[in-house]
């Protein structure tokens, strides 16, 4: 009968993947085998610690003896919930993993206090930066800041931060590698904001606005008028109108569009103008409806008869501002 000790090394490290990070470090003081595999550099690519309150010494420790030059993605979190004895994110940390990580690509930071940590002390190597209900300093993200900070950067996420606003928004424009932009709850961006935002990030692909407080006819509008190359539109949408969603017809890039209805209103469109709309868009190939109040099979079976090139999802609208993809 074969044992756990006769397993090739590639399936024990799948199964070790698996596990959180303090019950990785306790596998390798049970044997030298176990030790050598926890010590193996593939399965420090992607460190999820969001889910401890963890001091500054250990977090260093595991920096120096396990992460280094093998992380890829880190998810850090718990500082602002976590009471005054919280360890918090400093600068020093900050340029630490920028020198020691430098196939670090992807910092998703959770409830992190960030008021004295300068954006310039962020990684340069980073390509996706997450900020979930984080206190940022209003210096960040403002137009006009050193273009050598974060150059790489491709995809930003702004969900819950109260400090976020018009002018933060603009400041993306210096962000000339940026692609990809989420917006969840970032109720101090207006619709003047994110016109004239978009107006110079016409060069995004991807577009996520969730449980903002924006029309959602005059989203639309700004986003036909200056994202012409935008692939993928995920929109939470109260008061959706059909002359709101017209403006997308035609849109030549589109690929995936998502609307997110957590109010139906007698302006909604209906399922047949949802599909005439749709038709105009020559390279649509998702269709996902979230939250629509009506018979949710039969929806599906008239969008599909009539969208048979897409396809189409309809579900619930997730609980949380935004349905992660990452």
């Amino acid at each position: 009968m074969a044992t756990l000790a006769d397993l090739p090394d590639s399936v024990i490290l799948e199964i070790f993947s698996y596990l959180s990070v303090r019950d990785r470090i306790r596998l390798s003081r049970v044997c030298r085998r176990w030790r050598r595999l926890v010590d193996d550099r593939w399965l420090w690519r992607h460190v999820d610690l969001a889910v401890y309150k963890m001091r500054p010494k250990i977090m260093w420790h595991l920096l120096r003896r396990y992460m280094a030059s093998r992380l890829q993605s880190l998810r850090l979190g718990g500082y602002l919930s976590s009471g005054s004895q919280a360890p918090q994110l400093s600068p020093a940390l900050m340029r630490a993993l920028g020198q020691k990580c430098p196939n670090l690509k992807c910092l998703c930071l959770h409830g992190a206090d960030l008021s004295m940590v300068p954006i310039a002390s962020l990684p340069c190597t980073l390509r996706t930066l997450e900020l979930h209900s984080c206190e940022i300093p209003m210096t960040w993200l403002l137009k006009g800041q050193d273009p050598t900070v974060l150059p790489l950067l491709e995809c930003i996420v702004l969900d819950r931060v109260p400090a976020f606003r018009d002018e933060h928004l603009q400041g993306l424009t210096c962000f000339r590698a940026l692609r990809s932009l989420v917006l969840g709850g970032t109720y101090r961006v207006t619709e003047t904001g994110l016109d004239a935002s978009l107006q110079e990030l016409s060069y995004l692909q991807r577009l996520e606005v969730l449980g903002c407080a924006l029309s959602t006819d005059s989203t639309l509008l700004s986003i036909s008028r200056h994202l012409r190359d935008v692939q993928k539109i995920r929109l939470t949408v109260t008061g959706l109108s059909v002359s709101g969603l017209s403006v997308l017809e035609g849109m030549p890039a589109l690929e995936s569009l998502c609307l997110q209805v957590p109010h139906m209103t007698p302006e909604m469109p209906s399922p047949a103008e949802i599909i005439s709309s749709c038709l105009t868009m020559p390279k649509l190939r998702v269709l996902e409806l979230q939250g629509l109040e009506w018979d949710g099979q039969e929806v599906e079976r008239i969008l599909c008869q009539g969208l048979p090139h897409c396809l189409v999802i309809i579900r619930a609208c997730p609980n949380e501002s935004i349905d992660w993809w990452l």
